[in-house]
């Protein structure tokens, strides 16, 4: 048949966040084409222990009423759409009974709490590495890549309710990632994909051995009865239940595939596919990863790769706890009062998010007027904590080198660059396992900001691509591997020439100078305050 005969292929993805779950509807030809795209919100609950949790029903009830609205939007009929996947955020703990009921509201990747869980079961012994017992970290490198170093690590949270909640505990059937359980929710069946097996730290990566390690899950006190099947992120899982398309407003049997966590995804949806492709991202959170083919660690620095979403390749990752918040902070809290949009969103205006959208574009346009280097201002984007390349849940943020001549729109650039200050950190410290890559993808909502590209290119010194919707990226991943597990297209070779770059922004030598000093300042000074973060913050 000919190709302008055959019906449209749609792909619909959804990209559940920390805020909201952003449905997109795709198109897959010649590139990868978004149709429509709608969000649906919904709230996050932090305890005053440094617990952070979000309850499941709110990610399927998001889930349904976006799909629900595309469908209504493009008028594109349910049985148009060929395949659906899941882009997630990941590290999250959801435990379920035998229904794929969650016994609890998970608790998401920023979840701290399980402090005594992560000290008394790794941080004992003579044998030390890093204040670790050198044992358990030595036999979890060698067989999963990694370690689960922070207490904000999925298996400290098992262990944190199975201390805590031993009555809930005895209901478990099986421990889930956010995207395992959706698709759970979506067609009956327990699987996980190998990005989400991989951060338990009970799964062997290494390449011909893959699969749950008998020998860590007793070190570390994990139940394999609790452990579900692993599928490749393009693989086909099940299709859509009758109960599940019903409120989706899909056709029952819609194939579902593996889809993946957020970091592995957004690397597809980049378009970085190559080995040592490298990618900056700015959501919420936000981290530097490299596309490798073996697997890296770098404990110093707590960087490590893990499966991709691609056969046999890894994703090296620098991870930054708070990133595109910071800016969320400054709309907040130094921005959005002044101009009374605040007070409209709480009396549930209808124009309360227009007005938000707007605000960000003064912000982008007051940092674009102020010139680089924020009159000397430095900003420490550490609100939550940090992780890489120096982990510590007791860091926060800071304006540094404060004047009677600063003004509040130094401040607002000072954040941004402050954000940039510190991807340039994760870089160079991913960089010292793998090449130097003098073109860098850039995508998440930061990338949006034309400002913020430009900052980056001049920060980093490197050249900074973006492409469509960067701000969808994950999505657009998900989408991919399901044309992948549909045979929409023949391999993930294919993804590349699909994602093209839309703008290159290049470094300003003029400013070269003003940031390698600020640079070379900021690095200094988590160093200098460590010990005041931890006398203030630590409980």
């Amino acid at each position: 048949m000919d190709n302008a005969m055959q019906p449209p292929h749609f792909i619909m993805a959804h990209d559940v966040g920390t805020t909201g779950s952003k449905t997109c509807l795709y198109r897959i030809d010649e590139r990868l084409e978004q149709v429509d795209a709608c969000l649906a919100e919904y709230p996050l609950t932090m305890t005053a222990d440094g617990g952070a949790e979000q309850a499941a029903d709110d990610w399927w009830t998001a889930i349904c009423q976006s799909s629900r609205r595309i469908l209504a939007n493009t008028g594109i009929p349910a049985e148009s759409v060929a395949g659906i996947a899941f882009c997630c955020q990941m590290q999250g703990s959801v435990l379920v009974d035998r229904t794929g009921k969650a016994l609890r509201n998970p608790m998401i990747y920023m979840d701290g709490r399980a402090v005594a869980q992560h000290r008394r079961n790794l941080c004992h012994g003579l044998f030390r590495i890093s204040g670790w017992n050198g044992v358990k970290v030595l036999r979890s490198l060698l067989v999963t890549g990694g370690l689960a170093a922070t207490p904000k690590d999925p298996l400290w949270k098992y262990h944190w309710v199975r201390d805590n909640e031993p009555d809930l505990f005895r209901q478990v059937h099986k421990w889930l990632d956010v995207k395992d359980y959706l698709i759970h929710r979506a067609t009956g069946r327990f699987a996980m994909t190998a990005d989400s097996a991989n951060l338990t730290f009970v799964y062997d990566t290494r390449k011909g051995r893959q699969g749950w390690h008998p020998g860590l899950c007793r070190t570390f006190g994990v139940d394999m009865q609790h452990l579900p099947e692993v599928v490749d992120a393009a693989a086909l899982v099940a299709g859509l239940t009758r109960a599940s398309a019903e409120e989706m407003g899909l056709a029952e049997g819609t194939p579902v595939v593996g889809g993946g966590g957020d970091v592995t995804l957004t690397a597809i949806g980049a378009g970085c596919t190559a080995p040592y492709d490298t990618h900056i991202y700015i959501g919420t959170s936000g981290w530097v990863a490299a596309n490798v083919e073996k697997r890296m660690v770098d404990i110093g620095n707590f960087i490590a790769a893990i499966c991709g979403a691609m056969p046999d390749r890894y994703n090296y990752v620098a991870e930054q706890e708070t990133s595109g918040a910071c800016l969320q902070w400054v709309r907040d809290h130094l921005a959005r009062d002044e101009i009374g949009v605040y007070l409209k969103e709480k009396a549930g205006s209808a124009d309360a998010q227009a007005e938000t959208d707007r605000l960000y574009e003064l912000l982008n346009q007051v940092a674009a007027e102020t010139p680089s280097g924020s009159g000397g201002v430095i900003f420490t984007p550490w609100l939550h904590g940090n992780r890489a390349p120096r982990e510590d849940a007791h860091a926060r943020g800071m304006f540094f080198n404060l004047g009677l001549s600063t003004g509040k729109r130094m401040l607002v650039r000072a954040v941004m660059e402050g954000v940039a200050f510190h991807k340039r950190w994760m870089l160079e410290a991913v960089e010292r396992k793998i090449p130097r890559r003098e073109t860098i993808r850039f995508v998440g909502g930061g990338a949006k900001s034309d400002v913020w590209c430009q900052m980056m290119a001049d920060v980093t010194g490197r050249h900074i691509e973006t492409i469509d919707n960067p701000q969808d990226v994950g999505a657009a991943g998900a989408a991919l591997a399901c044309a992948v597990g549909l045979g929409m297209l023949p391999s993930f070779d294919r993804v590349k020439q699909m994602v093209p770059a839309r703008r290159t922004f290049t470094p300003e030598p003029l400013n070269r100078d003003v940031y390698d000093r600020q640079y070379a300042v900021f690095t200094q000074l988590y160093k200098n305050n460590r010990k005041a973060f931890a006398a203030l913050n630590k409980q």
